[in-house]
C-alpha cells in the first residue's frame, strides 16, 4: 500500500537515507566594520574604580587624560564599565544610567567627552545579568545596540556573566513564508521545497499545511536547503518559519540568506495550538536566493559564537540605521568580545567583532600578568588588522607592580599588539607610570599598521619575542620575567628562518633599544644581560 503517494520501499528511503553534508558553525565573512585597524588605546573603569564610578568621576578621567598627554599619545577613548546604569530599563525597555550617580542622562555625558576630543566606551553582558546583577544584553541585542548607537556609543564591552546557552535542538520545520516588509500578503515555500543533507528528513504530518514537516536538524546533523526561493524585487523581507509544536524544552535555528546567518529562539511552549510562527526581518537579492536551516550548535563554544555574532551584527546595523535617520556621518562600533577565553574566541572573535578576551580577568599580581602574556603570545597566528588577542586591561601603576614590571608589562603588551587601555587613576597617577604608557617608540610598535602580533622565538628565564614591522624592520623583545638578573642570548638567524617574521637577512644588523636609545652593533649573535623583571625592546 502506497504512503503519502509514494511506494513503502521510497518512503523508508526518504525517511532514513542520510544526505552528504551535516552543518557546521561558519559565521561568514571578517567583522568588518572600518575602525580598530590597529589595536583600541583608552582608559576603562573597571579595575580601579569597579561599582564606585558616577559621571563626575568620568569626566574629571576625561579632563586628566587630555591634561596628561594621554589624549596625544593615541589614548582616545574612555570606556565605562559595569555599574553604569539603572536596575530598572525605562519606559520603552531601553537601558538608562543609574538615575543618582549618572543623573543628567548618558548622552550628555558623551558629549561632555566628545568636546574634549574622546571616544565614549560602554558595557553590557552576553547573558541576562551584567557581572554586577545589572540588566544585561542577551535577547536584547537590537534594542540595546540601536541605543547605544543613538547615544553616540564608539566602544561596547560585552562580558559572559549569567550567559544562557543557545539550545542544540531544532524546531519542526514545515513551510517558509517570504513577505515584503511592510506587506500583507507573499510566497508560501512547503518544506518538500527543500533538499535535505545528514540526518534532515520529512516526516508526514496532516496537521500542518502541505503535509510534512521536517525533523533531523538538532545538533549540526543536518541541513535543510531552499536553493531557488525566488524574490520579485531586492529588498527586506519577513522570513517566517512556520514550525510544528514538539517538546517543552526551547530550540535554536539558523536560516542563512545567501549565506547571512539570521538566528531564531524559540522558547518553551504552550500547547493550546499545534503550530507556530517565528520571524526575521532579512533582505533578500532579486531573483533567486539561497535559504539554509540548521541548528550549527553542538556545545557552549558554537553558542556563544553566534551570540557575540548577533550582537556584533546589532551593532553594525545600528550605526547605519542611526546615520540614515541623523543624516550624519556613521560612527561605528568598536566590538570588543568579553568571555574570559573559555571558548577560544581567537578562533571564531574575527568574524564576530574587533577585540575578543584571550584570558580571564587580569589583576596587579606578577605571577598573574605572566600567565596572561605566556598564553596570548601562543596565539600569534589569530591577530591581524581589525581583530586583535586581548589578554585584557593594563594593570601598569596598580598594585605593588615595581618600575621594572610596570615597564615590562606595557612592552609585552606592545609586542602582542594588545588593546592598550588603561586602569588606573588618572586623576593621581605618579608621572613615572605617564611617561612609561606614553613611550612614542613602544605605542608605535603596538600601532605598526601591518598588524602583526610578536611571535614568542624563545622560551626561558628570559624569553624573546619577534615582530615583524610594516617598514620590513623588525622588532625583538627581550623579558626577564624572574626577580633575578640573567643572561641570554640569541641568533638573529631565528628570526630571518622564521616563515611567521621572516626577518631580512643582513650580515651585520643595528639595534636601536626603544626604552633608552642604545645602539648595538653585531653580526647576528646578541648577548643581552637585565635585571629583575626587566625587559628591552630593540628595532632591527
Amino acid at each position: 500500500m502506497k504512503r503519502n503517494g509514494m511506494c513503502p520501499a521510497c518512503y523508508l528511503k526518504m525517511l532514513f537515507t542520510p544526505g552528504k553534508r551535516t552543518a557546521k558553525l561558519d559565521l561568514g565573512e571578517k567583522y568588518d566594520n572600518g575602525v580598530a585597524l590597529t589595536p583600541p588605546m583608552g582608559w576603562a573603569s573597571w579595575n580601579t574604580f569597579k561599582n564606585t564610578i558616577d559621571e563626575d568621576l568620568i569626566i574629571d578621567t576625561g579632563k586628566a587624560m587630555v591634561e596628561k598627554g594621554l589624549l596625544d599619545a593615541g589614548y582616545k577613548f574612555i570606556n565605562i564599565d559595569d555599574n553604569w546604569h539603572s536596575n530598572m530599563r525605562d519606559e520603552n525597555g531601553n537601558l538608562q544610567g543609574d538615575l543618582v550617580k549618572f543623573k543628567s542622562g548618558i548622552p550628555s555625558l558623551v558629549n561632555k567627552l566628545n568636546d574634549l576630543g574622546l571616544k565614549v566606551g560602554i558595557y553590557s553582558s552576553n547573558g541576562t545579568l551584567t557581572c554586577e546583577n545589572l540588566p544585561a544584553s542577551l535577547h536584547n541585542e537590537e534594542k540595546d545596540a540601536l541605543n547605544f548607537a543613538r547615544w553616540g556609543i564608539e566602544y561596547f564591552k560585552y562580558d559572559f556573566c549569567h550567559n544562557e546557552q543557545y539550545s542544540r535542538y531544532a524546531p519542526l520545520v514545515y513551510a517558509l513564508e517570504i513577505v515584503p516588509l511592510g506587506e500583507k500578503s507573499g510566497k508560501i515555500i512547503p518544506c518538500r521545497d527543500a533538499k535535505l543533507d545528514g540526518l534532515a528528513k520529512f516526516i508526514p504530518e496532516k496537521n500542518v499545511e502541505g503535509g510534512y514537516y521536517i525533523s533531523g536538524l538538532d545538533k549540526a546533523r543536518g541541513i535543510a536547503t531552499f536553493d531557488n526561493v525566488v524574490a520579485d524585487e531586492e529588498g527586506e523581507y519577513v522570513l517566517t518559519l512556520c514550525v510544528k509544536k514538539l517538546g517543552w524544552y526551547k530550540k535554536t535555528l539558523v536560516a542563512k540568506v545567501n549565506g547571512k546567518s539570521h538566528i531564531y529562539e524559540f522558547p518553551q511552549q504552550k500547547f493550546w495550538n499545534t503550530t507556530a510562527r517565528f520571524q526575521q526581518v532579512v533582505r533578500l537579492n532579486k531573483g533567486a536566493n539561497v535559504i539554509e536551516l540548521s541548528n550549527p550548535v553542538t556545545r557552549r563554544a558554537d553558542s556563544a559564537a553566534l551570540q557575540y555574532y548577533k550582537m556584533g551584527q546589532a551593532l553594525k546595523s545600528a550605526t547605519k540605521r542611526v546615520a540614515q535617520e541623523s543624516g550624519e556621518q556613521e560612527k561605528p562600533i568598536v566590538f570588543s568580545i568579553c568571555e574570559w577565553g573559555l571558548n577560544k574566541p581567537y578562533k571564531w572573535g574575527a568574524k564576530a567583532g574587533n577585540l575578543w578576551r584571550t584570558t580571564p580577568d587580569i589583576a596587579p599580581y606578577w605571577k598573574w600578568i605572566v600567565i596572561l602574556y605566556r598564553h596570548t603570545a601562543k596565539l600569534h597566528e589569530y591577530s591581524g588588522v581589525g581583530g586583535w588577542n586581548d589578554p585584557d586591561m593594563l594593570e601598569v601603576g596598580n598594585g605593588k607592580l615595581t618600575y621594572e614590571q610596570n615597564k615590562s608589562h606595557f612592552s609585552l603588551w606592545c609586542m602582542l599588539n594588545a588593546p592598550l587601555i588603561l586602569g588606573n587613576d588618572l586623576r593621581s597617577v605618579k608621572q613615572d607610570v605617564i611617561d612609561i604608557v606614553t613611550n612614542k617608540n613602544m605605542i608605535a610598535i603596538n600601532q605598526d599598521p601591518l598588524g602583526k602580533q610578536a611571535k614568542l622565538m624563545k622560551k626561558g628565564k628570559i624569553d624573546v619575542l619577534a615582530k615583524p614591522l610594516a617598514d620590513g624592520k623588525t622588532a625583538i623583545c627581550f623579558f626577564n620575567h624572574t626577580k633575578s638578573a640573567g643572561k641570554a642570548t640569541f641568533d638573529l638567524q631565528k628570526a630571518v628562518d622564521d616563515k611567521y617574521v621572516a626577518m631580512n637577512h643582513k650580515n651585520n644588523y643595528t639595534l636601536t633599544e626603544q626604552w633608552t636609545d642604545e645602539v648595538v652593533k653585531t653580526d647576528g649573535k646578541i648577548k643581552i644581560q637585565l635585571k629583575g623583571f626587566e625587559s628591552k625592546v630593540y628595532i632591527i
